[in-house]
């Protein structure tokens, strides 16, 4: 088995202070979190940067997710399907549309059965449940198309 390490940060003096290991399942890279819960993308990004993840942005509109991701080129979108001004359904209608080629991943509160010919049909890599989110749980979705 081959893994990658990725260093979480340097000290002054230029040791490493921390590492994660990723298998070939895991794919670390950049990412940005769409939530309109302040607290929870908190949260989220800390679990995901601790497996690795680079958390480049967040965003707490649909509006906002459109303009960050098109600036930022993240390679994932960990997108909330409730948000103040639109759905993530529509976020991601809007993504792909742009031309994005980040890989959009929707999450929420409510399971996915709630949501499930939906997800099917948008331009998504998959849903996973808040409750689920980790970075194996996200590097497994990725791997693979669980929509």
């Amino acid at each position: 088995m081959v893994a990658r390490v990725f260093p979480l940060g340097r000290s002054a003096a230029g040791e490493q202070t921390g590492t994660v290991i990723a298998t070939p399942h895991a794919r670390p890279g950049t990412l940005v979190v769409v939530d309109d819960h302040a607290r929870f993308r908190e949260a989220v990004g800390e679990r995901l940067a601790a497996a690795g993840w680079r958390i480049v942005g967040e965003a707490a509109t649909g509006a906002a997710a459109i303009d960050l991701v098109a600036r930022l080129a993240p390679d994932v979108v960990l997108l909330d399907v409730v948000l103040p001004d639109m759905d993530g359904f529509a976020v991601a209608d809007r993504l792909a549309a742009a031309g994005s080629a980040s890989a959009v991943v929707l999450t929420s509160g409510h399971e996915r059965g709630d949501f499930a010919g939906r997800v099917r049909a948008a331009p998504v890599r998959g849903f996973l449940p808040k409750e689920r989110i980790s970075g194996p749980a996200l590097a497994t979705l990725l791997a693979g198309d669980q929509r």
